[in-house]
């Protein structure tokens, strides 16, 4: 069973930075697919950016030249460096894992952007 760990979120003034990290445990398999979804209050959960699993990454155009998605595969870890935040992008973050056929969710981290 694949868990997912998120951490890094929190408050931060707009234009600031947050870098966020999810460790993926479970699994000796290195996990293509990885990414980061977010949902406000309110709202659908989203794409914010990921990894497919043939290794090239998608962005979401709201963050698009902020935000930068990355991973230590050796560490079955993505990130996501989020800068120029904006209130806009306060939502709770979610890390997505596809491996095989099964799709597993970590359990949000809170980002809030003040103005």
């Amino acid at each position: 069973q694949v868990q997912l760990v998120e951490s890094g979120g929190g408050l931060v003034q707009a234009g600031g930075s947050l870098r966020l990290s999810c460790v993926a445990s479970g699994t000796r398999f290195s996990i293509p697919a990885m990414g980061w979804y977010r949902q406000a209050p309110g709202k659908q959960r989203e794409l914010v950016a990921h990894f497919t699993s043939g290794g090239s990454t998608n962005y979401a155009d709201s963050v698009k030249g902020r935000f930068t998605i990355s991973r230590d595969n050796t560490k079955n870890t993505v990130y996501l460096q989020m800068n120029s935040l904006k209130p806009e992008d306060t939502a709770v973050y979610y890390c997505k894992a596809v491996l095989t056929i099964i799709t597993y969710w970590g359990q949000g981290t809170q980002v809030t952007v003040s103005s």
